[in-house]
């Protein structure tokens, strides 16, 4: 079991929850679907890597920073279709847009690392 508070990733995905939270709900009322929909996929990201952080095995945990990276994706459209449906400033798209991806890749290069060490230790035996 890891300590999820002392991972820099579950710090930038809390602070991205936190960001979409704050954009979502400054958008038009017609596209109340849409900034629910944001705001779970982006909750999503720092919930899996907690419970994750809460199994027992590497794999399990590796397995949870995957769909975390699905959720990333997922916000990612969902930030593009704001920002076509223009309710939500190119500005403020790219922003958020910009750490979405940087969470993902920290996710990306997390789970690598985790199954790269599992092969490794599977190698050993």
């Amino acid at each position: 079991m890891r300590d999820y508070n002392n991972l820099a990733v579950w710090q930038k995905a809390h602070a991205l929850a936190l960001a979409i939270n704050s954009a979502s709900l400054r958008l038009p009322r017609a596209r109340a679907s849409l900034a629910s929909q944001m705001r779970r996929a982006a909750e999503s990201i720092p919930t899996n890597i907690v419970e994750g952080c809460g199994r027992v095995s590497q794999k399990e945990f590796a397995n949870f920073l995957q769909i975390s990276v699905g959720s990333c994706n997922e916000l990612e459209y969902q930030l593009r279709l704001a920002r076509d449906y223009e309710a939500l400033d190119g500005r403020e798209w790219q922003r958020l847009t910009d750490l979405t991806i940087e969470v993902r890749r920290m996710l990306i290069g997390l789970s690598g690392k985790i199954r790269r060490d599992l092969r490794a230790l599977s190698r050993e035996r």
